[in-house]
């Protein structure tokens, strides 16, 4: 069986991809990422950056023992994925993506940014905020909001994974889009489609961008047949 590393979202953990974890032991080695300031573990002294969290990915398959993995990364893990497979191209087979969104300005970047105040969280959404809290203890989930924020405009300014990047990325690249999906829209998942040499596009049907609610079943059977 071919190495699968499972990567979370922006101020996500692998806690939440363990239900999809336990139904794909079956045919792949599955393996857990947090990245830095995610789901306990510490802030890195450089800030959060997207260049950060793939060297970061690349110590852990290091650690791990990993020459080669595929790469399931959802919403930022999935931007992740692929700014890996760009820039070391030997270390990545297939990737797949699920809700990432790829289009960014500094208008997208200041509404997105704009989601992640920790007042308002706590103020409006005190449940969300009491799950973030445990979620990355011990860290503070109110600094990984600020630091995403941060990460989020300057990811605004100068995108890191232009179209010429894409072009270069030679793996096979499976690119999941929820019909539902509020955060990502089909028209920049489609203009990466076709910078892609290998690349595939599906749209799950009824499915939103929240991780939670997507159908694991559906989602298995896409990684399964995409992977084996």
């Amino acid at each position: 069986m071919e190495h699968l590393i499972l990567l979370p979202g922006a101020i996500g953990s692998s806690a939440q991809l363990g239900p999809l974890g336990d139904l794909l032991l079956t045919n792949h080695k599955i393996h857990f990422f947090d990245f830095s300031g995610h789901g306990g573990k510490p802030f890195p002294q450089a800030g959060l950056s997207m260049p950060g969290f793939a060297a970061e990915l690349l110590n852990f398959m290091e650690e791990k023992g990993i020459n080669q993995a595929n790469l399931f990364g959802y919403s930022m893990g999935g931007y992740v994925s692929l700014y890996l497979a760009r820039h070391s191209p030997h270390r990545v087979n297939k990737v797949i993506t699920l809700g990432t969104k790829f289009h960014w300005n500094e208008s997208i970047a200041e509404k997105e940014s704009g989601m992640l105040d920790p007042v308002t969280i706590s103020e409006k959404l005190p449940g969300f905020a009491e799950e973030l809290s445990k979620r990355h203890a011990p860290q503070d989930w109110k600094e990984l909001l600020r630091e995403t924020a941060r990460m989020l405009r300057e990811l605004g300014r100068d995108n890191p994974l232009k179209p010429v990047d894409y072009i270069c990325i030679q793996q096979p690249v499976l690119l999941l889009l929820g019909d539902r999906d509020k955060m990502v829209s089909l028209e920049e998942t489609s203009e990466v489609l076709l910078n892609l040499p290998n690349g595939r596009l599906n749209v799950l049907p009824e499915t939103p961008h929240p991780i939670e609610k997507v159908d694991l079943l559906r989602l298995v059977k896409e990684i399964d047949a995409f992977l084996l």
